[in-house]
């Protein structure tokens, strides 16, 4: 069995309900089985819940990102009715002019407190933003993830894998970029679909489904059986998600 572990099929800016059923199908064929929608916003994390209370192994994340400090860190909205399985997907972005820093740092720190208060794990974003990102999460030491879409340098890569628990999201943009890669040990799948289509679908939608694809490339590169990167990858999901035996996230 596979995981994706991050993807925005809920989005009906980039997916239609015909597309996001066939997508579903096409993934349970390919042997993923539980795919995680990640919220970007208050709006946003609520239509992931809708999405995952109607599809079996379909689960969902409240999470603000980082872009939205400004609007959100005021709007007070925080997450009701049925748990989600993670907070996320929260950080850092400092990519863009522009930036607030410490609005995103005092949202990121509102997110990793909402995380401890109820036990869930994280989905961090970080981009160009780790020389703040470490020192915010010294701050909530129980505090367990993964780092989405890393796409930092090995030393920071090595000082995820040395100071933290966190385990590493790894997507298609490994298949077609030079980003260091943690072990297996510390690597979850994800595809961040509709981005980051991997090789061999470069210019098409991505879709849960081709976690198989990364997977496969990853037994590539690491020189062993596929079957090893799909038992190791998930085992990380399972034990960073804590899925439950039944399906979660009715309405």
């Amino acid at each position: 069995m596979l995981i994706d572990t991050h993807c925005h099929l809920h989005d009906r800016e980039f997916f239609s309900d015909e597309q996001a059923e066939e997508m579903i199908k096409r993934a349970n064929e390919n042997g993923v089985k539980k795919i995680i929608c990640i919220g970007t916003s208050h709006e946003d994390s609520m239509a992931a819940k809708e999405f995952a209370s109607s599809h079996e192994g379909v689960y969902w994340t409240y999470g603000i990102h980082p872009e939205a400090a400004e609007l959100e860190s005021r709007s007070g909205a925080r997450p009701v009715g049925p748990s989600p399985i993670a907070i996320g997907e929260v950080g850092l972005d400092y990519h863009y002019p522009g930036y607030d820093r410490v609005a995103q740092i005092k949202l990121f720190e509102e997110m990793l407190q909402l995380a401890t208060d109820n036990d869930l794990p994280v989905s961090f974003h970080v981009r160009n933003a780790f020389d703040d990102f470490f020192p915010v999460v010294e701050n909530f030491p129980t505090v367990r993830g993964v780092v989405h879409s890393f796409t930092d340098s090995k030393k920071t890569l090595r000082k995820i894998l040395e100071t933290t628990n966190f385990y590493v999201g790894v997507n298609g943009l490994a298949t077609y970029s030079t980003l260091p890669l943690p072990p297996l040990e510390r690597i979850l799948l994800e595809t961040d679909a509709p981005f980051l289509t991997p090789v061999p679908f470069r210019g098409m939608i991505n879709e849960p489904g081709y976690v198989y694809n990364i997977a496969k490339w990853l037994s590539g590169v690491n020189g062993v059986d596929l079957e090893i990167v799909e038992r190791e990858t998930t085992k990380n999901a399972r034990q960073l998600f804590n899925f439950p035996d039944t399906v979660i996230c009715k309405a």
